[in-house]
């Protein structure tokens, strides 16, 4: 396929969108940021210019490059609007944590699709990633703006870091909306459930070997961790399968943990020794409980998934990199039929908080990871239920976390998570390492298979 690509000619665009030269320059896509109002004391950002630094972009590349510049100027765009809204937030390092690292980050990310793109057909430009890094125009200094108001407080505990009224919602103004796709004649239509209590035992710690192997505080966030009594940022597939649990029965090792919730008053109740950094801090919420449940699949039979294999949904930084791979659902009890994906739901009395994280589960028959941590394992299409193809069914995770919100703080609760994403529901996750042991998953997958509920 490459080969095909490369044998390509490399043509430019027509005159109107590009220069003799061939370069991208259209003025829409400087990216220099906005330019500050005279008179203002909020600094914008400042980033070095893309277009004018492009080589000859072969005619096949034209589309996706301009995406990507497009992309770059609204990733400008949104941190003009974050240093804005956050003027007097945070100490001396909040803008260069919260908004010039992840901008950074962002901006990597999307000059690296160029370079992909012009390299399908041309030589592969290998130098852009040095224009990743931004500044702010002088308007007053690289530390936090003078303030002048902020939208990100406003919680009854008055903290600074979100979240904002607007993402809270009344669980009875949101419509019914709930679905599932229907049965086929192969559903594998049992369940299997992994009893692992509510992290009784207060194992915290805002690490994520997963997606930051090695590193202490690699989330920025805590981590409510059941089933296995080990897991750190430097677990291994060894040191897991060595470890206790804390699931019934003794051979389900495996790792289950999501962000912790917190009600954004009282002292922070975790034992790790980061707690109450990264703006997150309050009273740990302890789920009153945790249904960790393996599901089948709408239209197949599932097949049993290896040992070590590893498993995320949602996006811890949805925030800032949109939707795409934001799944967490917020719901309340009596109300499961309505269901909120970027809202904290508000419940009525009587009614409890509800968190859903289902995973992925259409494997791609060989990985037990991979780079993303999500092309080896997808979902399966939301309207069918049926798995791409070269994919196989395996037991879906069905994880759902119920809350008691102490009365009079059904708005001041807030997830855990990163510093720049401002405790927005949104960015709701959940990680998975599957360490069954013995039987354990053939006996999931029989139940599943033949209907039981196990």
């Amino acid at each position: 396929m490459f080969a095909a690509l490369i044998a390509v000619p490399v043509t430019t665009i027509a005159a109107a969108a590009l220069p003799a030269t061939g370069t991208v320059s259209l003025p829409s896509f400087h990216q220099h940021g906005s330019v500050a109002l005279a008179g203002s004391t909020t600094p914008t950002v400042n980033c070095p210019s893309v277009a004018d630094k492009l080589p000859t972009i072969p005619a096949s590349a034209t589309a996706e490059v301009q995406r990507n510049l497009t992309l770059l100027q609204t990733q400008i765009d949104e941190a003009n609007k974050r240093l804005a809204s956050t003027v007097g937030q945070g100490g001396a390092d909040f803008v260069q944590n919260s908004i010039l690292g992840p901008l950074k980050d962002k901006r990597a990310s999307t000059l690296d699709r160029i370079a992909i793109a012009i390299g399908r057909a041309a030589a592969k430009p290998t130098d852009l990633g040095t224009l990743a890094a931004c500044t702010l125009n002088d308007a007053g200094s690289t530390t936090s703006p003078s303030p002048t108001g902020s939208t990100g407080s406003t919680g009854a505990g008055g903290f600074t870091q979100g979240p904002s009224p607007a993402e809270f919602v009344d669980i009875g103004n949101v419509p019914p909306n709930a679905t599932k796709p229907a049965n086929g004649a192969n559903a594998s239509t049992g369940t299997f459930a992994a009893r692992c209590g509510t992290n009784g035992n207060k194992h915290f710690n805002p690490d994520n070997f997963i997606v930051a192997p090695g590193v202490s505080n690699g989330a920025h966030h805590e981590h409510d961790y059941v089933g296995n009594l080990t897991t750190s940022g430097f677990s291994t597939d060894q040191s897991l399968l060595a470890g206790g649990t804390t699931c019934q029965g003794g051979t389900d090792k495996s790792a289950y943990f999501w962000p912790v919730l917190r009600v954004r008053t009282g002292s922070n109740t975790s034992a790790s020794a980061t707690d109450g950094q990264d703006n997150n801090t309050g009273t740990i919420l302890r789920p009153r409980s945790a249904v960790l449940q393996f599901r089948g699949n709408a239209q197949a039979k599932v097949v049993t998934p290896p040992q070590f294999l590893r498993i995320i949904t949602g996006d811890a930084k949805a925030a800032t990199n949109g939707p795409v791979n934001a799944h967490a659902q917020w719901t309340c009890t009596g109300f499961t039929n309505r269901i909120t994906t970027d809202h904290y739901p508000v419940c009525p009395t009587g009614s409890n908080l509800v968190r859903v994280l289902d995973f992925p589960s259409c494997w791609d028959g060989v990985n037990t990871d991979s780079a993303n941590h999500r092309t080896h394992v997808l979902f399966a299409d939301s309207a069918t239920g049926a798995c791409p193809a070269n994919t196989k069914a395996i037991p879906q995770l069905h994880e759902v976390l119920t809350y008691a919100i102490p009365q009079g703080q059904a708005r001041n609760i807030a997830l855990d998570s990163f510093p720049e994403q401002l405790h927005n529901p949104v960015t709701d996750h959940a990680d998975f390492e599957d360490v069954f042991t013995g039987n354990l998953a053939q006996q999931v997958v029989g139940c599943i298979n033949a209907g039981r509920r196990c």
